[in-house]
């Protein structure tokens, strides 16, 4: 961009209020665009330009773009009066507005409209890419074709859907050949696939996803930190990374899980599985939650919670377990049991458990929250 800076003539209109000279305009835009950034939205200034004709269009210049409740259709207007090639654009942000009140169908996005914006924004090439959709301005389930964005290293997109269940899906193509951070959320993906396309990725953020076929596979030489938080209905986890560091889990299933965990140097770890449905029991208790946090401030714990299975499902031994055996992914030195007994006595499970050979040679602490819930047993109540 050419500077431009010296004295500038003020227009009839202003001298005829009298005045002073117009010292701000006699700046140079380096100094106009250090104002302009105090503002941190692209939108208040460009406003500034109803104050003198210096300022128009000088927000296209910030090196930091963020555009807030905008309408959705005036985004790419907005990108295109960036100058082309750009300079060094440090931040792109882009946070639609919450609707007010129902939006027709013809307002709505769809995913050519999505993506149109996508590419808008990667030609802009910023280092740094946030986009939040909030609930109710998308047209169903997004299809999201990830343009490159060859000199990002940080990457957000937050798409939250319409209506529950419904998921974006990302595909994996396009290298990223600076990405070192990505955060995705209310999406689906091939996220082994998509992570091949980051090279130098090491932080991988995920929330409210949906696995690929129910699995979730990582295999990255320079992954960090894994964070999936809210992850549903997966069947399979296998991770592989060398030097993560960082990994924090919160899993949702409905059936048995396949785990197979790779990852030598991991210090913190946060796991959490919940389980939908009576495939994981023993007589009359069901699994219904398995945790494991292992931290340096803090003794690493395993969390057991189980309930009374209603209707009765007869589960085998062995499941019961070896499934409980496969969350063990850290070591341990206290164990909590939660249990919601509904009256029943609970020594047949303790019994199971304690005679588990990793809890009990690893048990040094023990800890048993009861929880009675009202109204007794159904099955009590049945028999009667």
């Amino acid at each position: 961009m050419q500077l431009r800076w010296g004295p500038r003539r003020r227009s009839p209109r202003l001298q005829a209020l009298g005045g002073g000279p117009d010292l701000i305009s006699t700046l140079p835009d380096d100094l106009l665009l250090l104002v302009l950034a105090r503002l941190e939205c692209a939108a208040a200034a460009a406003r500034t330009g109803v104050l003198s004709r210096r300022w128009r269009g000088l927000w296209a210049h910030l090196s930091r773009i963020v555009l807030r409740d905008l309408p959705f259709y005036s985004l790419e207007p907005a990108l295109a009066r960036v100058p082309r090639p750009p300079r060094a654009i440090s931040l792109l942000e882009i946070c639609l507005p919450e609707p007010s009140g129902p939006i027709s169908e013809e307002d709505l996005a769809d995913s050519a409209e999505v993506n149109s914006l996508l590419r808008a924004a990667a030609q802009i090439d910023p280092e740094e890419f946030f986009l939040v959709f909030p609930s109710g301005l998308v047209d169903g389930c997004l299809v999201l074709d990830l343009p490159c964005f060859h000199r990002a290293t940080s990457i957000v997109l937050k798409l939250d859907l319409s209506n529950y269940g419904d998921y974006s899906t990302i595909l994996a193509g396009v290298e990223f050949p600076a990405l070192e951070s990505l955060s995705l959320s209310c999406c689906t993906a091939d996220f082994d696939a998509l992570l091949s396309c980051c090279p130098r990725l090491r932080t991988l953020r995920l929330a409210d996803v949906c696995f690929y076929k129910g699995a979730f596979r990582v295999n990255s030489p320079f992954l960090q930190e894994l964070v999936v938080a809210r992850g549903a209905w997966i069947n399979q986890a296998t991770i592989v990374a060398p030097v993560l560091k960082q990994l924090t889990m919160s899993l949702h299933t409905y059936q048995e899980l396949t785990i197979s965990i790779l990852a030598p140097t991991v210090e913190n770890v946060s796991w959490d599985c919940r389980f939908s449905g009576h495939s994981i029991a023993f007589g009359l208790w069901r699994l219904a939650q398995l945790s494991l946090q292992a931290a340096a401030e803090i003794p690493p714990s395993l969390h057991i919670h189980a309930c009374i299975s209603w209707p009765i499902f007869h589960g085998e031994v062995e499941n019961f377990t070896h499934e409980i055996e496969k969350h063990m992914i850290a070591e341990f030195s206290v164990l909590e049991l939660h249990l919601d007994t509904l009256g029943h006595v609970f020594g047949a499970l303790a019994f199971l458990l304690f005679g588990m050979k990793r809890i009990r040679t690893s048990m040094r602490r023990l800890k048993v929250l009861l929880q009675r819930s009202m109204g007794g047993c159904p099955a009590a109540k049945v028999a009667r």
